[in-house]
């Protein structure tokens, strides 16, 4: 997914990160998530018999599912839709939620059987049967959206998508309406993962209301999950949760979630300090004073009352973008350099009190810590950096510089800029001449669509814990996230072949040596991997917030 990790999340998961995006709505939050507390308490004191949760949200891009391409919006689509499977963390493998059992795979691994759980309903009381699914992933892949997905790639790998998408034809093959409960997908070539893509909180069903009214939809969903809106989206104030009671799993045990959308993560922290908010971002450098007045959690993802700060490893790798049409960054040497001239331990230290760690490639070590993942080039070495460039024919002059210019882009409105001055540094050490430019957001991503860029840069979240994720998506030759255009058909056909491992040990083994192959091109310049730095107030008796940045409101208790 891509980004939102500096003051923000992250999408396609792109990392979606721009701070200042929201105004806050305090008033409204005093009503609905708990009143007075402490200064400094980190307890929310709640109305009598209240029993909703405070969350810090900044504004979405979308909380529709079939575009829900960053974890804001992600947080709300998860939280009212349910589909077909889910990442199980206990097991680490793809389980039901709306089948009845695991699919049946045909002999050939092209064809997946989904039987549906009976008497499902959406928070409308439709019924969600398997055109409600062929309806939900039609909206997902079609270009006749008034916006077309961003996430349509995580169906790519079903027969009939690429003509569909095209808008060649109406009809989306590869999806099957068998009988009321029985949904079929039929891929174009065999694909191990399938059942961890199908867990991707954007591939849902969806009534026939979000192809009747889609404007009133994109506004307030109706879905299938344990919680409904009962207001539409109020932008840049807040969006509002309470529980369906007809949900079909589990109940939840609290009445609802208020989700207060805030400017930026230091005022949502301020409100989490006045006890109006029960979750919020811990501030740059202020970890270590959070966790010794509000403890530790001990798995690093579930608060408990004194074990309130999460700071467990996420599934995120934080990384810079060598734009392919710059003549200085098309040279490999160059970009093997710039790699080993950033002191990534001291970012990680100086600016996140050594929370998060040193990137050694794009894979994350919670994804799979094998060191044949680990990128030679990944480490800080800036005497074989100038050795590099020397080699290559950039000559240092009497004042160290060797006519190398590169422009650090990113988005300005997502707290990067302590860091690309720390990066800056580095490079000029070793002979670069760099400069910054820093835009907002939206323009950030339109210019790194047109190549209009030096060295950009990006977070990715898994869409679901596979290696796949982090390979396919941002690597293969056209992929969707693939803004450095690398293009490597071996490294092409090795993805390929390695997504028909039916073994997961060997499918592993085949993606690590892609993971190698493409460390020997550089096209990106991994940074670090994320951690979470978040703080639950004291009455949420439990609280789970996943390595793939996922809120678990449906088995939130409030003390």
């Amino acid at each position: 997914m891509a980004d939102t990790k500096f003051t923000q999340p992250v999408m396609g998961r792109r990392t979606f990160v721009g701070g200042a995006l929201a105004t806050g709505a305090l008033a409204a939050l005093a009503g609905c998530g708990g009143g007075g507390g402490t200064e400094g308490s980190g307890t929310t004191a709640a109305p009598a018999g209240d029993n909703v949760m405070g969350f810090y949200l900044s504004e979405p891009a979308y909380i529709d599912p079939y575009n829900a391409q960053e974890n804001q919006g992600t947080a709300i689509a998860r939280a009212m839709f349910d589909g077909l499977m889910t990442w199980d963390w206990d097991t680490n493998s793809a389980v039901p939620v709306c089948a009845a059992e695991a699919p049946t795979v045909s002999e050939d691994g092209l064809v997946y059987t989904f039987k549906l759980k009976e008497g499902m309903k959406f928070h409308n009381g439709d019924a969600v049967d398997a055109e409600s699914f062929v309806r939900g992933w039609k909206r997902v892949a079609s270009p006749k959206m008034e916006t077309p997905s961003d996430i349509c790639y995580h169906l790519a790998p079903v027969a009939g998508y690429a003509e569909f998408n095209a808008g060649d034809t109406d009809e989306f093959t590869g999806l099957k309406v068998v009988d009321e409960l029985t949904f079929e997908v039929t891929l174009s070539a065999p694909m191990a993962d399938f059942p961890a893509v199908c867990c991707h909180p954007g591939l849902v069903p969806v009534p026939q209301a979000a192809v009747d009214d889609p404007k009133s939809f994109l506004e307030q969903p109706i879905g299938n999950g344990p919680f409904k809106m009962d207001e539409p989206w109020k932008h840049n104030q807040y969006i509002n949760l309470v529980k369906f009671d007809e949900y079909h799993g589990e109940a939840p045990k609290i009445d609802g979630v208020y989700c207060s959308i805030q400017k930026d993560p230091d005022t949502a922290y301020n409100e989490f300090k006045a006890g109006t908010i029960d979750f919020a971002q811990i501030p740059t450098g202020q970890i270590k004073d959070n966790v010794d007045k509000y403890g530790k959690s001990e798995d690093g993802y579930t608060s408990t009352p004194g074990k309130q700060c999460l700071l467990g490893v996420e599934l995120s790798t934080y990384f810079m973008i060598p734009c392919s049409q710059d003549p200085v960054l098309a040279d490999v040497n160059v970009r093997r350099a710039l790699s080993l001239a950033i002191n990534r331990q001291n970012i990680v230290d100086t600016l996140y009190e050594g929370s998060r760690t040193p990137a050694t490639s794009i894979m994350p070590t919670a994804i799979d810590d094998s060191e044949e993942n680990v990128w030679q080039y990944c480490k800080y070495d800036p005497d074989q950096a100038k050795q590099i460039l020397e080699d290559a024919g950039y000559t240092a002059d009497a004042d160290g510089k060797r006519g190398l210019e590169v422009t650090l882009n990113y988005n300005g409105d997502g707290g990067h800029e302590d860091l690309m001055s720390t990066i800056q540094l580095d490079l000029e050490a070793v002979g670069f001449t760099v400069k910054q430019d820093a835009v907002e957001w939206a323009t950030y991503l339109d210019n790194l669509s047109k190549d209009e860029f030096s060295l950009g840069r990006l977070g990715w979240t898994a869409d679901y814990p596979t290696m796949d994720n982090f390979l396919y998506p941002n690597f293969y030759t056209g992929a969707d996230n693939n803004y450095e255009k690398y293009s490597n058909p071996e490294v092409d056909k090795m993805m390929e072949e390695a997504r028909q491992i039916q073994d997961e040990e060997e499918r592993k083994a085949a993606c690590r040596k892609v993971c190698a192959l493409i460390g020997e091109d550089m096209p990106v310049i991994p940074i670090m991997f994320y951690a979470h730095n978040y703080v639950a107030s004291e009455r949420m008796k439990n609280f789970n917030y996943d390595a793939q940045t996922i809120p678990h409101f449906e088995t939130a208790e409030i003390a």
